[in-house]
């Protein structure tokens, strides 16, 4: 069932905008959903303006509801109007598996080309966040539970690291003018063998409109506090898929965090596996999985004094 364009009249509507804050959805995305799926239609002004009615972004929120499910966005029109969204989706409609498998198989091969593929066409067509969670952080720690210090497979990492910082270095560096004040530092855990976990991080929270810092290198912890510092931030994010070195995590961080005006904060599987030995400290632990923890940092930034933005 195609659905109506909003009817004229005294119906609230909202631009495109103002549409994406609300929903967590990219204007690229909705633009895409519309022009390739007929999943929205908006009504459009005499200059060609979309604007949404509260029902159009109800149906967005439907359309998430599905794809968090496992559906395609391209077989998720036949399924937005029936009545119970509660039902488990069959197991042919489950497309995530299938790209995981061709992404980890670009990955290995080291095709930069397929790579470059996957990566614009799904974060094309779906949130960062579902990305995150269905595609890059499974394949990612998949990957690295093989990954070791045999030549091969650590040139199969820095091919990947270097893809990501790229492109989602150009992400952040257009998508920044446009944030919101807060600033979040986003860099690997100090000694971290690896910044894809940073990266993905990064990602996510500029989805959602903050304004990222990314150091993809390590830094001691005396760095974390002047770069905390010189760059004005308001939440320091360190990031790791793994338990990293005893004394960092139970001495050198608290007393970092102790000496930060800045909250200080753990993502990715360091913060689950560590959550024990940071409990009495300042060190906020936001999670493993990366759409969870960074929806928890967001709330962290929000209830910041306004004197810090």
């Amino acid at each position: 069932m195609s659905q109506k364009a909003s009817p004229p009249g005294d119906t609230p509507r909202y631009p495109i905008r103002e549409v994406s804050r609300l929903t967590g959805v990219n204007s690229v995305t909705l633009r895409a959903w519309e022009r390739r799926y007929g999943l929205l239609r908006p009504h459009r002004t005499p200059k060609g303006h979309r604007l949404y009615a509260r029902e159009d972004i109800e149906r967005v929120e439907r359309i998430l509801q599905w794809l968090h499910r496992g559906v395609p966005v391209s077989q998720v029109r036949e399924l937005l109007d029936q009545p119970d969204t509660s039902a488990r989706p069959s197991a042919d409609l489950d497309d995530w598996a299938n790209q995981r498998q061709q992404l980890t198989a670009a990955i290995e091969a080291m095709d930069t080309a397929r790579l470059d593929s996957l990566f614009n066409q799904v974060l094309a067509l779906y949130p960062a966040r579902v990305c995150i969670e269905k595609l890059w952080q499974p394949v990612v720690q998949e990957l690295e539970e093989n990954w070791g210090d045999r030549l091969g497979l650590t040139l199969q990492r820095r091919v990947l690291e270097t893809f990501l910082r790229t492109r989602i270095g150009t992400r952040l560096y257009h998508a920044n003018p446009q944030a919101g004040p807060r600033q979040v530092l986003v860099t690997p855990m100090p000694e971290a063998d690896s910044p894809l976990w940073g990266l993905m991080t990064a990602l996510l929270l500029s989805e959602q409109g903050h304004r990222v810092q990314l150091l993809d290198a390590p830094m001691s912890p005396q760095e974390l506090n002047l770069a905390a510092e010189r760059l004005g931030i308001d939440l320091i994010l360190l990031a790791s898929g793994k338990a990293e070195k005893t004394d960092l995590i139970k001495r050198q961080l608290p007393r970092l965090a102790d000496q930060l005006e800045a909250p200080l904060a753990l993502c990715g599987p360091v913060a689950r596996i560590r959550a024990g030995d940071i409990g009495d400290s300042r060190i906020i632990a936001l999670g493993d999985q990366l759409a969870e923890a960074t929806a928890r940092a967001g709330a962290l930034l929000a209830e910041l004094p306004q004197g810090r933005a």
